[in-house]
């Protein structure tokens, strides 16, 4: 691995952090977390100066950590977002009272980052922090500038060796496992479990979600050995979803998701003040993009949904059953996902219900090709299959070029591609920063 460039000019604008931060993104993912404990120690550990709940889990850590924002927000207290990947901006991965990181902030966290991380990997290339781990110090540094009173930290992969596992949270929470990122995380549900499981602080609760009883085994067994107390979401709100709380981001699983997040506020101390009234004023204020995500394109339904991987392709079953039943029609979907391992399963699921499926490939060296999504697409599906462009789908702000007037189109797949999208029919957020979004 080459090492950095010490004599680089520091970065002066944006396009040059930019620049800087791809040259970091380039070199790869880096697990364990011996460069981030460096890193914070030089910064004089900004990770400890506000109490966090720290989030891990195949899929739902965002949703939850999203409507725990915005309970502790009605509660009146001032919160930290970490989240990753960023939908359009880059700076969406780090939020103070939803209020994302400005450019302007990012350079100046850069410029103060860079000398500190050359200092730390002068002896070797590979202990110079990552860029996912710039991008976490720049979390912990923000939200202790902006005097946070709550940071909401998202895992970016796994958990026992993510950068984010310096913490020592008030709340460790799992929200789900799943076969995701076998390669790094491991091929069962119960190694990928015992990695997530790793954010589990000794003596501290921990909550989780509705998990496979492989996995659950192994998430009791590593807190009873931390004397962590568990906090079950089945145990508490039971198997009928009719029992659990209502959120305003449609669908059951997000039900399952805001009863982890009202589990999570009953493990916090009474100073919080998060009494009923304000837990539900909370969730029905939830804001997070693209899950399953209604809107309009030229008076036209347009539903935006982040399903991505094998255990996000049974939620999108449950969502396309119930369009499909509401509207009497079957809709347009428009689909690109990196990987055939998630691919697969997305495909049958969408070729259930679809009349149509255009094919399109994110602006991500991951992206599956046309060739590996046709190859996937189950031969019994006998509607049309096309592929596209997504400058050719959504031409404008006001277009949707696929389907006729009656028609609902659904995109879904890649996190990346609804970015692409959602940078081109909200032209408000600005360009998108896609060679920054992977990891």
């Amino acid at each position: 691995m080459s090492p950095i460039d010490p004599h680089r000019p520091m970065p002066a604008d944006y396009a040059a952090v930019q620049d800087y931060l791809f040259s970091l993104k380039v070199r790869g993912v880096k697990f364990g977390i011996d460069r981030m404990r460096a890193l914070v120690a030089a910064l004089d550990h900004p990770e400890r100066a506000v109490p966090v709940v720290h989030f891990a889990g195949t899929n739902g850590k965002g949703s939850v950590a999203a409507m725990l924002d915005a309970i502790v927000r009605a509660a009146g207290w001032r919160t930290g977002l970490y989240t990753s990947p960023h939908l359009v901006r880059l700076g969406e991965r780090v939020q103070v009272d939803r209020r994302i990181l400005s450019e302007a902030e990012i350079v100046a966290y850069t410029r103060e980052l860079r000398p500190v991380a050359e200092k730390i990997g002068r002896g070797c290339a590979d202990d110079h922090p990552s860029f996912f781990e710039f991008m976490t110090a720049m979390a912990f540094l923000q939200f202790a500038r902006q005097r946070c009173d709550l940071a909401l930290i998202e895992t970016g992969m796994g958990g026992r060796l993510d950068a984010t596992n310096v913490v020592h949270p008030e709340v460790a929470v799992i929200t789900s496992v799943g076969l995701d990122h076998c390669e790094m995380l491991g091929g069962t549900l119960a190694e990928i479990a015992a990695e997530k499981a790793g954010i589990i602080k000794p003596g501290r609760p921990v909550v989780m979600g509705r998990v496979p009883p492989e996995a659950e085994v192994v998430i009791r067994r590593i807190a009873a050995e931390r004397g962590a107390p568990l906090h079950s979401v089945r145990e508490v709100f039971g198997e009928a979803v009719d029992g659990y709380p209502t959120t305003n981001i449609e669908g059951d699983y997000q039900r399952w998701n805001a009863a982890t997040a009202v589990l999570v506020t009953r493990c916090l101390d009474a100073r919080w003040k998060l009494t009923g009234e304000v837990i539900a004023r909370g969730l029905h204020a939830t804001c997070w993009p693209g899950r399953w995500q209604r809107t309009t394109i030229g008076g036209r339904p347009l539903i935006l949904d982040a399903s991505h991987n094998p255990e996000g392709a049974g939620v999108l079953e449950g969502h396309l059953r119930a369009l499909v039943e509401q509207s009497g029609r079957r809709p347009v979907v428009v689909t690109g996902v990196l990987g055939a391992a998630r691919a697969r399963p997305l495909l049958e699921t969408i070729s259930r219900y679809a009349a149509e499926i255009h094919l399109v490939m994110p602006q991500q060296a991951r992206a599956c090709s046309f060739e590996e999504l046709e190859a996937l697409i189950p031969s019994a599906f006998g509607g049309m299959v096309k592929r596209a462009v997504i400058a050719d789908v959504f031409p404008d702000a006001h277009t949707c070029a696929v389907g006729g007037p009656d028609d609902t189109v659904v995109l879904t797949g890649s996190i990346y591609l609804l970015g692409e999208v959602m940078a081109r029919i909200e032209p408000a957020r600005g360009a998108i920063e896609s060679r920054l979004q992977d990891f």
